[in-house]
């Protein structure tokens, strides 16, 4: 409820700043399960994945700082986050969002460069995807990177793509799980050309 709560209202106020965005190719979202996987491009593309991809809901992983405030503490637990240690993640990095994909009806969406400034990708969303077998939906967001830039009215779009599907029974030695990193790799800048030919992420902290 308190989920269904928040996403009307994020609608109601991106919407009201932004205007109307643009999703592309729901048509390849599972009606079961999924990892929604993306480059992590500003602080808020994750709700603009979780209102393109509605109605399904979502789990989120979210730095343990935030978890500290008592009121956004509040808020992020009602809308199915959980805390994770960036510099000292433990076992619950993965067995959470496992059993979340496992035994409920929430799909998780994960940024496998891990912060919005590094272009590393992580294993993680592998070894989840394998362990649960549900399949990783890659996504982009192209429009406004910051808060003030929203007001700008500048176009916005997601676009999903294809299934990625791990096997079960892969043996995730470092070749396959660079393998895996590197379609999903390929699969956003297909998105992305798709979107725009020629679009070109530049990341606004590098900016002066």
């Amino acid at each position: 409820m308190f989920y269904s709560f928040i996403r009307g209202l994020v609608r109601f106020l991106v919407y009201l700043i932004n205007g109307k965005p643009n999703f592309e190719g729901k048509e390849n979202l599972p009606s079961g399960n999924y990892i929604l996987v993306g480059p992590h491009r500003t602080w808020f593309d994750p709700l603009y994945f979780a209102l393109a991809a509605s109605p399904k809901k979502f789990s989120f992983m979210a730095k343990e700082e935030l978890f500290k405030n008592p009121i956004l503490r509040f808020i992020l637990k009602h809308a199915n986050a959980f805390p994770v240690d960036r510099k000292n993640p433990g076992p619950s990095v993965i067995k959470t969002p496992v059993k979340l994909l496992k035994k409920s009806d929430l799909s998780l969406i994960m940024f496998p460069s891990g912060t919005r400034h590094s272009q590393e990708m992580k294993g993680g969303v592998v070894l989840i995807a394998k362990m649960t077998g549900v399949p990783i939906i890659p996504a982009v967001y192209q429009g406004p990177l910051t808060l003030k830039a929203l007001f700008s009215r500048k176009k916005t779009t997601v676009r999903f793509g294809g299934p990625i599907y791990v096997d079960r029974k892969t043996k995730l030695t470092d070749e396959t799980q660079a393998a895996i990193i590197n379609e999903m790799e390929q699969a956003f800048t297909k998105l992305d050309k798709a979107i725009d030919p020629s679009f070109h992420y530049i990341d606004p902290a590098t900016k002066k």
